[in-house]
């Protein structure tokens, strides 16, 4: 006993060490979270704030910002016969794609006049993994493998692929969302420029043919007719305070359209027009209806550049100088709202066609409200002619794919096996009691044929060779963005993971955690393999279980972890990510205990040194993705089985790996791991003590042998004979077929149809009861308070002024509350299938898994319904 808890006392200072030391390590980090210039998004003198002779060796004098989206060119000196040698270019001037992390990778490039990258310096990231999972050496590594490519090359993360003239790039194992972020951004940069200065050849489109009308439409027919859009930007998407007006109010449409261009300027506006532009230009209007943001920009007068309007057509961009843009005296379409800024603005490249789409973007300045930091950002409208006004109607248009969609093209085969893979071990499971009936106590290899099979091919395939471990932290991203912004690119970028959680889901709501925790996840088998091979080795006679009273005890610390980083995560959720090294994954399978400091490695070796003596430790007592798994594992809809002699034989929480069988042989299915032993002995007519007793009596009776039945008794010979074949002390005892004793709400005893649906929704909106008012008075009239003020909380977000984190403070309260007056009247849980009506008596861990998935659900469909009306800040 004494050994034990010193094996555990030294566990828990490993962690504490590592998660001391998860600091000191941010503190070393170079770029991660870096500070930046306050004005580095708008300063003309780029490299006077960032190291630009770093990312372009041999050159020393730089220019100041030109073009848009703005480029710095390189000379070899700055005398009057300098040499251009080529361009530096900060990545944040051209695209603010996201990373893992949903902040872009902020990067500097060079790029010499052939358009090949000669140098990548990344200034800042906030990619948590790159801090403390993976070394930050690793994007330099990444990166450096662009260098000598070309900006016209097709460059991709993954294997080169001549046939098709792709060249591949070596991901970073564990971070290949971060990597295809980086390759868009370098391809999406380095592209922007070169086809400025020439380097790329422009795209060329077919011009467009219109089918004109000869019909004047009013402003409300072009509106509904889509040839004039709005780009409409608010004071919070720019983290000001919320108001009554818009940040920025914009109506933008094509004019060389006959048909649009007279109805918006006028027959003769619109032939003046004409006049005026050549062959192949192209012209559209905007005019600003509302906010007090000038859309001209303060680069209007300094040097005759529009730099807050552009126009995108694929890859291309379009700015616009004083030599673009013509007065807009008015506009003639009846309906016309007014407006306190207009102009013409042309389009003077052959590049740009009106037949295809199009989109205005707004640029400017996001400040970050907590930090009071920059960031650049563009806001877009997308414009396309009305197939009806094009000869032909639209082209076609060959989009590229997405580089989710690549990536799961070039790993199809893959990705296949593994999908293959999980559909396998959910119907081996399924079929779980023909396996178990063909096994017993002494030759289960029915069963572990199986489970064996699946533990190697989850360690070494999924775990050290794909790296598809999920963990905690994708619990918490998941959770952000469900109740934030879902973006399901993000999570089809890496699709042994997407398709990992598509199974857990599934699996975790039809049997429980076990299925995963027990047969799939890569650590808890690697855990579990030499917890078995040191059995096998002759150390039996040191592998221990802990006392029941310390395992029920210590089990419950995985949850404090969890709810520890999911409250963390609400206010940072980079320092949620750094604590999260609680998980050992990345140290295991991504990273490798020799690449990282001591404190990790000895972490891991710790948990897998123990797991030599005791079964599991790590999933038992500290996991927090198993504890994020364990609560819906409450309202799994097929249990294991038990019967009634279960509350009185100890045969099976004798051997029960998890110790998740109570004194009263009930499970309790958020510990289970499904090892199925319990269920092999169930139908063991030798193994299970009630059985063997009935078979034995049988045999000495000369009574026929019968099959075992579902309930797990002998199939009775006559009516009686069940009742018969339980022993008394389990008649008296408790039913053990649920984990807590049945309850039946009075008043949904006889609903049916409609008025159960009724109920139903009630039952779930109302925690309150004429019980629970009869018990605890005080707490239900405090409840009816804390209500109207959460309640008041989601309309003052509804109104925009209360922010998104302290509505989740609200809601935690609540559901904390809630929790509390559900326990006093409305104490149980649905058992089983959701529209079914079996319940139990909930216990508080039963009440908390109930009240805090139905809460998640609801603030989300919320958070998502504000979120639609542009309500939350």
């Amino acid at each position: 006993m004494i050994s034990l808890r010193r094996q555990f006392a030294t566990l828990l200072l490993v962690l504490l060490a590592a998660l001391w030391l998860a600091p000191r390590a941010h503190a070393a980090a170079g770029a991660y979270e870096a500070e930046l210039p306050a004005d580095l998004a708008t300063a003309r003198d780029l490299c006077a704030l960032v190291p630009c002779k770093d990312v372009f060796p041999g050159a020393t004098h730089f220019s100041e910002r030109k073009g848009q989206p703005p480029y710095v060119e390189a000379y070899d000196n700055d005398s009057a016969q300098k040499k251009l040698l080529g361009y530096v270019m900060l990545s944040t001037d051209i695209t603010d794609t996201p990373a893992y992390s949903g902040k872009p990778v902020v990067t500097l490039i060079g790029m010499d006049k052939d358009g090949r990258f000669v140098g990548v310096k990344v200034l800042k990231h906030s990619e948590p993994i790159l801090l403390l999972g993976i070394p930050e050496s690793a994007l330099l590594k990444f990166n450096g493998q662009y260098l000598g490519k070309s900006v016209a090359d097709k460059i991709e993360v993954g294997q080169s692929r001549p046939d098709e003239n792709v060249i591949g790039l070596d991901a970073i194992s564990g971070a290949t969302v971060t990597v295809i972020a980086q390759n868009q951004v370098m391809m999406a940069s380095g592209s922007a420029v070169a086809r400025q200065v020439g380097i790329l050849a422009p795209t060329v489109r077919e011009p467009a043919r219109y089918a004109e009308t000869g019909k004047r439409l009013t402003w409300a027919e072009l509106v509904q007719q889509g040839t004039v859009q709005r780009l409409r930007v608010q004071p919070e998407q720019v983290g000001l305070d919320k108001g009554p007006e818009p940040f920025i109010e914009l109506w933008f449409g094509d004019l060389n359209h006959p048909d649009l261009g007279q109805s918006v300027l006028g027959e003769n506006g619109w032939h003046n027009l004409r006049q005026q532009l050549k062959e192949g230009e192209h012209a559209f209007f905007i005019i600003r209806t509302g906010g007090k943001e000038s859309f001209k920009g303060s680069g209007f007068v300094r040097g005759g550049i529009y730099d807050r309007v552009q126009v995108h057509q694929g890859a291309d961009a379009f700015t616009f100088r004083d030599l673009d843009a013509l007065n807009l005296y008015g506009i003639e379409a009846a309906g016309a709202p007014s407006y306190n800024e207009s102009v013409i603005f042309i389009i003077r490249s052959s590049a740009f066609s009106a037949a295809y789409p199009w989109q205005l973007s707004f640029l400017g300045n996001r400040v970050d409200r907590a930090t009071g930091t920059r960031s650049f950002t563009s806001f877009d409208a997308p414009y396309w002619l009305p197939a009806a006004l094009l000869q032909g109607g639209r082209p076609t248009i060959d989009e590229p794919d997405a580089p989710w969609v690549r990536v799961w093209k070039t790993r199809a085969v893959e990705i296949a096996l593994f999908a293959a893979l999980l559909v396998a071990v959910t119907v081996v499971y399924a079929l779980r009691e023909t396996l178990t009936r063909r096994s017993t106590h002494k030759n289960k290899w029915p069963v572990n044929a199986f489970k064996y099979s699946f533990w190697a091919i989850s360690i070494g395939w999924i775990g050290f060779s794909q790296m598809a471990q999920p963990s905690i932290t994708q619990v918490l991203t998941w959770f952000h963005a469900l109740l934030f912004q879902w973006t399901w690119s993000l999570f089809l970028s890496d699709p042994f993971i997407f398709l990992f959680w598509i199974f857990i889901i599934v699996t975790v709501f039809l049997f429980g955690r076990g299925l995963f925790c027990g047969w799939m996840c890569p650590f808890g088998s690697l855990q579990e393999g030499i917890y078995k091979i040191a059995r096998t080795l002759g150390l039996r006679r040191f592998q221990t279980q802990l006392p029941q009273k310390w395992h029920d005890r210590l089990k419950w610390v995985k949850y404090a972890v969890f709810f520890g980083l999911l409250a963390v995560s609400m206010f940072s959720m980079g320092t949620a990510e750094k604590l999260a090294e609680v998980e050992p994954f990345k140290t295991t399978f991504l990273v490798g205990v020799l690449n990282r400091a001591w404190p990790y490695s000895l972490f891991v070796a710790a948990i897998l040194g123990v797991s030599i003596f005791i079964e599991r430790p790590y999933c038992k007592y500290i996991c927090p993705l198993g504890a994020s798994l364990a609560m819906p594992s409450t309202f799994r809809w097929f249990g294991l089985k038990r019967k009634q002699d279960c509350n009185s034989c100890k045969a099976c929480a004798t051997g029960c790996g998890a110790q998740a069988i109570d004194a009263d042989g009930r499970i309790d299915h958020r510990e289970c791991l499904h090892c199925l032993d319990c269920m092999v002995l169930y139908t063991d007519t030798k193994g299970c003590p009630p059985l063997a007793k009935e078979r034995k009596r049988r045999e000495k009776d000369g009574l026929e042998i019968t099959p075992i039945g579902k309930n797990g008794y002998f199939i009775p010979i006559h009516p009686a004979t069940v009742q018969d074949q339980i022993s008394a002390k389990a008649a008296q005892g408790p039913d053990p077929r649920l984990p807590t004793a049945p309850a039946q709400p009075a008043h949904k005893a006889d609903a049916t149809g409609l008025r159960w649906v009724a109920l139903e929704l009630a039952d779930h909106l109302w925690p309150w009861s004429r019980a629970g008012w009869a018990s605890r008075r005080g707490l239900q009239i405090a409840g009816f308070s804390l209500a109207l003020a959460a309640s008041v909380a989601w309309v003052m977000a509804a109104l925009g002024t209360l922010s998104s984190g302290a509505i989740i403070g609200w809601w935690f309260g609540w559901s904390v509350y809630e929790v509390l007056i559900r326990l006093s009247g409305k104490r149980y849980v649905k058992d089983g299938p959701w529209w079914q009506g079996q319940y139990r008596v909930a216990g508080v861990m039963d009440m908390l898994s109930y009240v805090g998935f139905k809460n998640l659900l609801i603030g989300a469909a919320l958070f998502l319904a504000l979120k639609a009306v542009a309500g939350l800040v």
